[in-house]
Protein backbone atom coordinates (compact mmCIF):
# COMPACT_ATOMS: atom_id res chain seq x y z
CA UNK A 1 0.00 0.00 0.00
CA UNK A 2 2.66 2.72 -1.01
CA UNK A 3 -0.47 5.24 -1.73
CA UNK A 4 -1.02 5.30 2.06
CA UNK A 5 1.48 6.97 4.06
CA UNK A 6 1.42 6.16 7.91
CA UNK A 7 2.36 9.02 10.09
CA UNK A 8 3.23 8.13 13.96
CA UNK A 9 3.49 10.88 16.30
CA UNK A 10 6.10 9.76 18.95
CA UNK A 11 6.90 11.31 21.91
CA UNK A 12 9.96 9.28 24.54
CA UNK A 13 8.89 5.87 22.98
CA UNK A 14 12.09 4.90 22.60
CA UNK A 15 10.91 1.18 24.52
CA UNK A 16 8.06 0.64 22.08
CA UNK A 17 8.66 1.92 18.74
CA UNK A 18 11.39 -0.04 17.98
CA UNK A 19 8.68 -2.73 18.21
CA UNK A 20 6.11 -1.36 16.14
CA UNK A 21 8.10 -0.59 13.12
CA UNK A 22 9.51 -4.13 13.41
CA UNK A 23 5.84 -5.38 13.07
CA UNK A 24 4.93 -3.10 10.18
CA UNK A 25 8.16 -3.94 7.84
CA UNK A 26 6.46 -6.69 6.11
CA UNK A 27 3.57 -4.48 5.18
CA UNK A 28 4.28 -2.05 2.03
CA UNK A 29 3.49 1.02 3.72
CA UNK A 30 5.30 4.20 3.37
CA UNK A 31 5.95 5.75 7.34
CA UNK A 32 6.86 8.80 8.77
CA UNK A 33 7.71 9.56 12.23
CA UNK A 34 7.20 12.54 13.67
CA UNK A 35 8.86 13.75 16.96
CA UNK A 36 10.54 16.87 18.58
CA UNK A 37 14.42 16.86 18.10
CA UNK A 38 14.97 17.03 21.75
CA UNK A 39 13.55 13.33 22.11
CA UNK A 40 16.81 11.90 21.19
CA UNK A 41 16.66 8.75 22.69
CA UNK A 42 13.51 7.75 21.08
CA UNK A 43 15.39 9.07 17.53
CA UNK A 44 18.51 6.95 18.27
CA UNK A 45 15.96 4.17 19.09
CA UNK A 46 14.61 4.02 14.95
CA UNK A 47 18.07 5.35 13.21
CA UNK A 48 18.42 1.56 11.52
CA UNK A 49 14.73 1.53 9.96
CA UNK A 50 13.98 2.81 6.78
CA UNK A 51 12.05 5.54 7.58
CA UNK A 52 10.94 9.44 7.11
CA UNK A 53 11.84 11.17 10.25
CA UNK A 54 10.39 14.72 10.77
CA UNK A 55 10.92 16.90 13.39
CA UNK A 56 7.84 19.10 14.85
CA UNK A 57 8.78 22.80 14.91
CA UNK A 58 6.63 22.95 18.33
CA UNK A 59 5.51 20.33 20.77
CA UNK A 60 2.40 18.71 21.38
CA UNK A 61 -0.01 16.01 19.81
CA UNK A 62 -1.49 17.83 17.57
CA UNK A 63 1.38 19.62 16.38
CA UNK A 64 3.00 16.51 15.36
CA UNK A 65 -0.02 15.10 13.38
CA UNK A 66 -0.33 18.43 11.56
CA UNK A 67 3.39 18.37 10.85
CA UNK A 68 2.89 15.02 9.06
CA UNK A 69 -0.42 15.60 7.16
CA UNK A 70 1.55 18.76 5.85
CA UNK A 71 4.29 16.86 4.71
CA UNK A 72 2.46 13.86 3.42
CA UNK A 73 2.95 13.76 -0.15
CA UNK A 74 0.59 9.75 -0.38
CA UNK A 75 -2.83 10.03 -1.64
CA UNK A 76 -4.36 8.77 1.83
CA UNK A 77 -2.78 8.95 5.17
CA UNK A 78 -3.06 6.67 8.14
CA UNK A 79 -2.36 8.06 12.23
CA UNK A 80 -0.95 5.59 13.48
CA UNK A 81 0.16 5.18 17.34
CA UNK A 82 3.75 4.54 18.49
CA UNK A 83 2.81 2.52 21.16
CA UNK A 84 1.63 -0.48 19.54
CA UNK A 85 -2.26 -0.55 20.74
CA UNK A 86 -3.11 0.11 17.07
CA UNK A 87 -3.71 -3.43 15.40
CA UNK A 88 -1.86 -3.12 11.35
CA UNK A 89 -4.36 -5.50 9.85
CA UNK A 90 -6.99 -2.76 10.62
CA UNK A 91 -6.00 -0.38 8.04
CA UNK A 92 -6.53 -2.52 5.01
CA UNK A 93 -10.45 -2.96 6.40
CA UNK A 94 -10.21 0.80 6.49
CA UNK A 95 -9.37 1.22 3.34
CA UNK A 96 -11.95 -0.79 1.80
CA UNK A 97 -14.57 0.87 3.62
CA UNK A 98 -13.49 3.89 1.94
CA UNK A 99 -13.15 3.25 -0.87
CA UNK A 100 -15.97 1.08 -1.12
CA UNK A 101 -18.70 3.45 -0.05
CA UNK A 102 -16.32 6.39 -1.66
CA UNK A 103 -15.65 7.75 1.83
CA UNK A 104 -13.20 11.34 3.08
CA UNK A 105 -12.04 9.52 6.16
CA UNK A 106 -12.79 6.32 7.94
CA UNK A 107 -12.69 6.42 11.76
CA UNK A 108 -12.04 3.28 13.68
CA UNK A 109 -14.10 3.34 16.99
CA UNK A 110 -13.70 1.09 19.92
CA UNK A 111 -17.18 1.64 21.21
CA UNK A 112 -19.26 -0.32 18.20
CA UNK A 113 -19.98 -4.12 16.68
CA UNK A 114 -17.03 -6.59 17.66
CA UNK A 115 -14.67 -4.34 19.00
CA UNK A 116 -13.46 -3.24 22.24
CA UNK A 117 -10.03 -1.48 24.52
CA UNK A 118 -7.60 -2.80 26.73
CA UNK A 119 -6.37 0.33 27.37
CA UNK A 120 -9.19 2.76 28.54
CA UNK A 121 -10.05 3.45 32.05
CA UNK A 122 -13.30 4.42 33.60
CA UNK A 123 -12.68 7.43 33.39
CA UNK A 124 -11.45 8.15 30.02
CA UNK A 125 -14.33 5.91 28.89
CA UNK A 126 -17.11 7.80 30.34
CA UNK A 127 -15.25 11.11 29.06
CA UNK A 128 -15.26 9.81 25.54
CA UNK A 129 -18.76 8.84 26.14
CA UNK A 130 -19.73 11.89 26.71
CA UNK A 131 -17.35 13.69 24.21
CA UNK A 132 -18.83 11.75 21.49
CA UNK A 133 -22.56 12.62 22.40
CA UNK A 134 -21.88 16.45 22.23
CA UNK A 135 -20.16 15.95 18.30
CA UNK A 136 -23.20 14.06 17.66
CA UNK A 137 -25.85 16.19 18.86
CA UNK A 138 -24.31 19.73 18.49
CA UNK A 139 -21.95 19.19 15.19
CA UNK A 140 -23.82 15.99 13.90
CA UNK A 141 -20.80 13.80 13.83
CA UNK A 142 -21.66 10.03 12.48
CA UNK A 143 -18.64 8.86 14.53
CA UNK A 144 -19.21 6.65 17.96
CA UNK A 145 -15.38 7.16 18.97
CA UNK A 146 -14.62 10.94 18.70
CA UNK A 147 -11.76 10.93 20.96
CA UNK A 148 -9.71 7.60 19.12
CA UNK A 149 -7.20 8.62 16.60
CA UNK A 150 -6.67 5.63 14.34
CA UNK A 151 -7.95 7.34 11.71
CA UNK A 152 -7.51 6.21 7.73
CA UNK A 153 -8.28 9.77 5.65
CA UNK A 154 -7.37 11.71 1.93
CA UNK A 155 -4.58 13.38 2.60
CA UNK A 156 -5.55 16.25 0.27
CA UNK A 157 -9.38 16.83 2.33
CA UNK A 158 -7.54 16.89 5.33
CA UNK A 159 -4.62 19.64 4.01
CA UNK A 160 -7.95 21.68 2.79
CA UNK A 161 -9.39 21.45 6.82
CA UNK A 162 -6.32 24.32 7.95
CA UNK A 163 -6.28 22.26 11.29
CA UNK A 164 -4.28 24.02 13.84
CA UNK A 165 -4.89 22.59 17.53
CA UNK A 166 -1.86 21.47 18.42
CA UNK A 167 -2.70 19.44 22.02
CA UNK A 168 -4.87 16.74 22.04
CA UNK A 169 -8.01 18.79 20.86
CA UNK A 170 -6.79 18.05 17.18
CA UNK A 171 -8.98 14.27 17.66
CA UNK A 172 -12.06 16.24 17.80
CA UNK A 173 -10.87 19.38 15.52
CA UNK A 174 -10.47 16.49 12.49
CA UNK A 175 -14.15 15.40 12.22
CA UNK A 176 -15.67 18.42 13.22
CA UNK A 177 -13.95 20.51 10.88
CA UNK A 178 -14.94 18.01 7.71
CA UNK A 179 -18.26 17.35 8.27
CA UNK A 180 -18.65 21.12 8.38
CA UNK A 181 -17.32 21.31 4.86
CA UNK A 182 -19.59 18.49 4.02
CA UNK A 183 -16.73 15.51 3.88
CA UNK A 184 -17.98 12.22 3.90
CA UNK A 185 -17.04 10.20 7.02
CA UNK A 186 -17.88 7.01 8.81
CA UNK A 187 -17.18 4.91 11.77
CA UNK A 188 -15.60 1.21 11.79
CA UNK A 189 -14.75 -1.77 14.20
CA UNK A 190 -11.72 -1.41 15.52
CA UNK A 191 -9.77 -3.10 18.81
CA UNK A 192 -7.44 -1.09 21.35
CA UNK A 193 -4.83 -3.18 22.70
CA UNK A 194 -2.50 -2.50 25.57
CA UNK A 195 -0.04 -0.62 24.72
CA UNK A 196 3.25 -2.92 25.07
CA UNK A 197 5.84 0.04 26.48
CA UNK A 198 6.24 3.59 28.14
CA UNK A 199 3.43 5.54 29.82
CA UNK A 200 0.60 7.29 28.47
CA UNK A 201 0.84 10.65 27.76
CA UNK A 202 -2.80 11.74 27.92
CA UNK A 203 -3.55 13.93 30.92
CA UNK A 204 -7.57 12.58 31.66
CA UNK A 205 -8.13 16.66 33.44
CA UNK A 206 -5.98 18.99 31.81
CA UNK A 207 -6.62 17.24 27.65
CA UNK A 208 -10.29 16.71 28.76
CA UNK A 209 -10.83 20.59 29.75
CA UNK A 210 -8.96 21.93 26.21
CA UNK A 211 -11.24 19.46 24.35
CA UNK A 212 -14.12 20.74 25.77
CA UNK A 213 -13.37 24.69 25.59
CA UNK A 214 -12.46 23.77 21.51
CA UNK A 215 -16.06 22.28 21.32
CA UNK A 216 -17.83 25.43 22.90
CA UNK A 217 -15.21 28.03 21.09
CA UNK A 218 -16.01 26.61 17.51
CA UNK A 219 -20.21 25.58 18.10
CA UNK A 220 -20.59 29.75 19.03
CA UNK A 221 -18.08 30.53 16.50
CA UNK A 222 -19.77 28.33 13.17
Amino acid sequence: MKNINLIIPAKEESESLPLVLKKLKKFNFKIMVVLHKSDKKTINSIKKFKIRIVYQNSIGYGDALIEGINKCSTEFFCIFNADGSFKNTEISKMKKILDKENLDFVFGSRYQGNSGSKDDTALTLIGNYIFTKIGQIFFNLPITDILYTFVLGRTSKAKKLKLNQKSFSFCVELPIKAKQNKMLMKSCNSYEYKRIAGKKKVNEFRDGYNILMFMIRYFFQT
